[in-house]
């Protein structure tokens, strides 16, 4: 249709964004506040599916998207974009082994063992949401 051009996708435009480093921010909804929460983060694109982690602990960000898992990914590298998202959180043994397995996913494996981030480490998948929708 005219003008579809001109509309990236949101995959095709975080793949490249995150090519060359994973930093992105983040607004999560405070689970008890309510309040707008933006923190800067990495976001791992694992075969073309995008995911947030960490290392082991609890992190607010993992328990507000765990209460309300909608979310905004500010692009800022190069796209400035804002992307309205939604977080999955992850419990599949398969999918988490996959993440921390992938290239991307270097630096956790360098501060922590495998088994432990795969034991309790948080993650979460994020789908952006259809802009015109």
């Amino acid at each position: 249709a005219e003008g579809d051009g001109e509309r990236m996708v949101p995959i095709d435009l975080v793949r490249r964004e995150l090519a060359d480093d994973p930093t992105v921010d983040i607004t999560t909804t405070g689970r008890t506040t309510g309040l707008p929460r933006r923190l800067e983060i990495w976001m791992l694109d694992v075969h073309g599916r995008f995911f947030i982690t960490g290392t082991s602990g609890t992190r607010d960000w993992m328990a507000n998207l765990g209460a309300r898992p909608g979310l905004v990914v500010h692009l800022k590298q190069r796209a400035q974009a804002d992307l309205a998202a939604r977080a999955t959180v992850v419990t599949d043994p398969a999918t988490r082994r996959a993440v921390f397995e992938h290239p991307s996913a270097w630096w956790y494996r360098a501060q922590q063992p495998l088994e432990q981030l795969l034991d309790d480490a948080p993650m979460v998948e994020i789908t952006f949401l259809d802009p015109a929708t």
